[in-house]
C-alpha cells in the first residue's frame, strides 16, 4: 500500500499519518526525517545532501527523490508507505511517479485532508504550549481546566510559537496553494485521488481515511 498524504499545513496530515502507520505497519516517509537520516548515514545521496544544505540552499528534487528510492528500499517500508509533505509540487509529483514507474509500482491513493484556510489560521493561531512541560493548549478547542494553570505539571507560564501568528500562517497557506493545487489534477487523471474533509473530528477523519485504505487494497 504506498500513499500520498496532501493538505495545507496545520491540516492534521502528520496525526492522521502516524494513525495510519500503526494500523497498517506502513512506513512514514516524511521529507525532513528521511533527509536527516540520508546526511547522519554517510550515504552518497547523504552526502550530496549535506553539501547543498551546509551551503544553505535548498536541496534538489532529483536528490529528495534519491533518498526516497533508498528510503522505500528499506525492509520497514515493504508492506508500503506514506508519503507526507511530498510532493509538494508538479515536478516533484512527476518525478516521483517516474522513479516509482522504474520500480514497476505506483501510488495507490493520492488522500487531499481538505481543510478550508480560515479553519486553519484559527486552529494554529490559537496554539499555545506550557513553558514548563510543553503541555499543548488552543484558545478555543483545549484550555486548560484552570485558567492560568497547567493541567499537567501545574505551570503558570504560557508560550506562543513567533511563526504561528496569522499573516505568517496565511502566507504558508498561500505558498501551499500556489504550488499543491497542480498536483491535484495530476492525481485525479491517474484515477487515484481522494478527498476526505478535514473539518471532522479527528476520529471520524480517521475512520474515512482507513475506508480509502481499505478500498484500495482491495482494488
Amino acid at each position: 500500500m504506498r500513499l500520498i498524504l496532501l493538505g495545507p499545513p496545520g491540516g492534521g496530515k502528520g496525526t492522521q499519518a502516524k494513525r495510519l502507520q500503526d494500523d497498517y505497519r506502513l512506513a512514514h516517509l516524511s521529507t525532513g526525517d528521511m533527509l536527516r537520516a540520508a546526511v547522519a548515514s554517510g550515504s552518497e545521496i547523504g552526502k550530496k545532501a549535506k553539501a547543498v544544505m551546509d551551503a544553505g540552499k535548498l536541496v534538489s528534487d532529483d536528490i529528495v527523490i534519491g533518498i526516497i528510492a533508498d528510503r522505500i528500499g528499506q525492509p520497514d517500508a515493504a508492506k508500503g508507505f506514506i508519503l507526507d509533505g511530498f510532493p509538494r509540487t508538479l515536478a516533484q509529483a512527476e518525478a516521483l511517479d517516474a522513479m516509482l514507474a522504474e520500480r514497476g509500482i505506483g501510488i495507490d491513493a493520492a488522500i487531499e485532508v481538505r481543510v478550508p484556510d480560515h479553519l486553519i489560521v484559527e486552529r494554529i493561531t490559537g496554539r499555545f504550549t506550557c513553558a514548563k512541560c510543553g503541555a499543548g493548549y488552543h484558545d478555543t478547542f483545549q484550555r486548560p481546566k484552570a485558567q492560568g494553570v497547567c493541567d499537567s505539571c501545574g505551570g503558570t507560564e504560557f508560550v506562543r510559537r513567533a511563526d504561528d501568528k496569522a499573516e505568517t500562517v496565511q502566507s504558508r497557506l498561500d505558498a501551499y496553494h500556489a504550488q499543491t493545487a497542480p498536483i491535484l489534477p495530476f492525481y485525479e487523471k491517474k484515477g487515484v485521488l481522494k478527498v476526505v474533509d478535514g473539518t471532522l473530528p479527528i476520529a471520524e477523519v480517521t475512520v474515512r481515511l482507513k475506508e480509502i485504505v481499505e478500498s484500495a487494497s482491495v482494488g
